[in-house]
Order: C-alpha cells, then structure tokens, then sequence
C-alpha cells in the first residue's frame, strides 16, 4: 500500500510540474518574441551546437536555417545535413529526413577519400536558396570537396538531384547569387566569381577574381545581396589578418555589378564573422552569429578589458545568436552596421582603421 502511495505521489509531483513547466517555455519564447521585436539587442535564439549559420526567408513564410553540425549529430556519425524551420524566428522545428551522405554520389565519394586519408568526412557551411521553385543546397567539406543538390520540389528536404555530379571541384564555402535578369553565379574562396547554367549543371565559362580596391575582403564565408541599386559582398577575416588571432568579424565592399569593380572594405560587424544577411517580414535587417573562439565567452564588459590579440575571443554563445542591422543605401553609398553596441564597433586588435567611432 505505501508503495502504491508513493507511486501515486510521484506521478501527481510529475503532472503538477507541468504545467509549470510550459508557463516557464511559454514565458522564455514571449520574452525572445520581444527581443526581437524591439530589434535594438542581439538575441540569441537558438541553442546548442553549430557554425556557420544560414537564414533565409522564403516564400512559403518559414525562415530555414541551414548550419555545420557536429558528426555526432548525425546516423553512426556519418556525414550530413540538418535543416530547421521557424515561423517567427522563435520556435525552430527539425526537419526531417537528414541529408545522408551515404545516399548521395558526392557523399559517398567524400567518405571515400575521408577513409583513404584515416579520418572523419564532415559537411560545411551548407546554405539553402529558393530560386526558380525549388531548393539549391551548397556546401564545402573538409576533403577539399564542395557540392550543388537541388530538389526536385519545394520540399527542402528532399528528394535531391545533383545537377553537376562530382565537377563541382574544390571551392571554400560556396554561395549562391541571383542576379536580377535571372543569371546565376556561384561565389566562393573569398573570392572568385562563376557564371553558372541556368539549370545548375555546370559552369558557364565566366570566371574572374574580385574583391576590395584596396586589399583581401576576407578568407571565407563570402556572399552577396543586392541593397537597392548596389551589389553588396560580405566576407569574413580575423581583425588582426592572422588566423585564431582577435575577432572573427564581418567586412564588405560595394559595385554597381556584382563582377564588379567593388569599392574599398569596410567594416560590417564585430564577432559577426560567416554571419549572413538577411530581412525579416517586416523587412527589418538581422545578422546571424555564432561561438567561434579559443576560450569561454566573455560578457561585452568583459570583453572591454581583455587584450585580444593574440588568441580567438568572442562574445556569442553557442547556437544561433541574431543581431539586428542597420542597413541603407544614401547617395550612392552604402551603410552597413550592427545596431547593437556590443558588435558595432571595431576592437584595438584590428588591424585595418576603419575610423568608426
């Protein structure tokens, strides 16, 4: 009998937390639907692991996420593909099936070479694009190894074809652009521009080095977007230009085409390093942001007083961090900054002066 009692008290504690327990979610997401509305404050959305975060707005009103996930997350650590999607930026539903290497030709031929080499194959800074009703997935590996897939429908789960096989070659973390007559490019390793053909096939013979007037925009994470009448391209570097040293910040550069000329690199945002652009349905700009660095995060106070220079430090959290941008074009140029005063601002490690204050 007492057994029985226990049971029962165990069971009403549990039942009675419940609903505690969705007051406590219920009140967290108004208070991240908040943040977000007040676009003032980086807002950190999303928890867990992941690099490299990719949002996009499309057309069927979800925001898609696309990021590098550890192997860990995938099937007996096989590489792979995660994708979410959120109606408000708040709520983040999996999407399911996983991209699985071992169903794909460039997948199966990437944990070949990973397993000639006696090690692990992983998936990199995959981005998703809705272009012409259908999803464009594109990613780089760590086999010298990077991908096109497209899905035979609007589902961005699948199923997948791949329109170039494996002549894709070698590109660090491609991106995709659309220009405004319909013609594509893929832009990659920060940076070359490809024409592509219209239905992804293969290259279109264009290809052509770009970047700032006056030095390197970066080393990865490039993309472009089109801010009213100019070619916007964004790149990512360390403030200091040597590798894991400083902050891993996001820099741009401006052109009347996207092949360019492109005018001197500025300065976009602190710790916002492949980051991506995007709007929001009330068209307000965000950038994402994520942990990448060689020590535990620091507060922003923190970060004030702590020499930089000679290890990688940030100040976001793991998972997907927003930060809200003020983005515009004026009289001809155009205006790139972080909102919030935490990433506004260049560190004393950067190397490059931006005259920002």
């Amino acid at each position: 009998m007492l057994n029985r009692k226990l049971s029962f008290l165990k069971l009403f504690l549990c039942l009675s937390m419940l609903p505690m327990m969705s007051s406590a979610q219920k009140e967290s997401d108004h208070n991240l639907q908040r943040a977000l509305e007040r676009h003032d404050k980086a807002v950190r959305v999303f928890g867990g692991t992941m690099r490299d975060p990719f949002v996009t707005l499309a057309p069927d009103g979800y925001y898609y996420l696309a990021c590098t996930r550890p192997l860990k997350t995938f099937p007996n650590s096989l590489p792979g593909m995660q994708f979410f999607r959120s109606k408000d930026l708040v709520i983040w539903e999996k999407l399911s099936p996983i991209w699985e290497a071992k169903d794909s030709e460039y997948g199966r031929e990437l944990m070949d070479a990973a397993a000639k080499r006696n090690t692990h194959a992983g998936i990199w800074a995959p981005e998703v694009h809705f272009i012409d009703g259908r999803w464009v997935v594109v990613n780089t590996s760590n086999m010298r190894m990077a991908n096109i897939l497209v899905t035979k429908g609007t589902d961005l789960t699948g199923p997948y074809t791949e329109p170039m096989g494996l002549n894709v070659g070698f590109h660090r973390d491609p991106t995709i652009f659309v220009d405004d007559d319909g013609t594509k490019w893929m832009l990659t390793d920060a940076v070359e521009i490809h024409k592509l053909k219209p239905d992804f096939s293969d290259f279109d013979g264009f290809r052509k080095l770009i970047g700032p007037s006056d030095r390197i925009l970066g080393h990865e994470g490039v993309f472009v977007t089109k801010i009213g009448s100019k070619y916007v391209m964004f790149g990512t570097g360390w403030s200091t230009d040597n590798m894991r040293r400083g902050t891993y910040n996001l820099y741009y550069c401006v052109a009347d085409q996207v092949t360019g000329p492109y005018g001197p690199r500025q300065f976009a945002g602190r710790y916002l390093g492949h980051g991506n652009l995007f709007q929001d349905k009330k068209g307000r700009w965000w950038c994402t942001a994520f942990y990448n660095a060689d020590h535990p995060t620091l507060t922003p106070e923190e970060a004030a007083t702590t020499d930089m220079s000679n290890s990688a430090y940030t100040i976001n959290k793991g998972g997907l961090t927003l930060v809200p941008m003020e983005v515009y074009e004026k009289n001809g140029q155009v205006v790139v900054r972080a909102k919030d005063e935490a990433y506004r601002y260049p560190g004393e490690d950067e190397v490059q002066k931006f005259g920002i204050k």
